[in-house]
C-alpha cells in the first residue's frame, strides 16, 4: 500500500543566488519526488514573519526571518510515496557540518543559517505551508 504525500520544499535564497535550483531539482527527480507547482518569488519579512510563526519564541526567529525574505526563493509542491520523511533524509541535517554526505544540506549548505533547503517537518505543517504558498 503506497502512502503518497505531499511537502513543501523552499530552495533558500543562498542556493537560488548560487543558482543551484536546477541541480536541486534534479536531485528531487533523482530521488522520486514529482515537482507538482514551482514558482520562484520574493518574500517580504512580513510574509516571513507569517510563514515561520511555529518558530516565533525561538532566537533566531528574526534572523530565520531576515534571511527568507533576503532574496529570491523557489517554493515547491513535491509529491511522492512518504514525501515528508524522504524529504527530510534527503535534506540531511540542518547544519550542513553535521549532515550526511551525500544530502542537500551536505553538498549546498554553507552555514546553520544558509542551509539551501527548507522542508515540512509534519503531514500537518506540509498542509498548513502548502496553503501558504499555494493556495488557490
Amino acid at each position: 500500500m503506497s502512502d503518497i504525500e505531499q511537502t513543501l520544499s523552499i530552495i533558500k535564497p543562498d542556493a537560488v543566488e548560487r543558482n543551484l535550483q536546477d541541480q536541486i531539482k534534479n536531485e528531487f527527480k533523482n530521488n522520486g519526488f514529482e515537482i507538482i507547482k514551482e514558482k520562484k518569488i520574493h518574500i517580504s519579512k512580513e510574509e516571513a514573519e507569517k510563514f515561520y510563526k511555529v518558530h516565533v519564541s525561538k532566537p533566531f526567529y528574526n534572523d530565520l526571518c531576515n534571511y527568507l525574505s533576503s532574496g529570491p526563493i523557489v517554493v515547491m509542491n513535491l509529491q511522492r510515496d512518504n514525501a515528508i520523511l524522504e524529504n527530510r533524509k534527503l535534506m540531511g541535517a540542518t547544519n550542513p557540518k553535521d549532515a550526511e554526505e551525500g544530502t542537500l544540506r551536505k553538498k549546498y549548505g554553507l552555514s546553520i543559517d544558509k542551509n539551501s533547503v527548507h522542508g515540512s517537518d509534519s503531514v500537518e505543517n506540509a498542509k498548513i505551508e502548502l496553503d501558504f504558498f499555494f493556495k488557490d
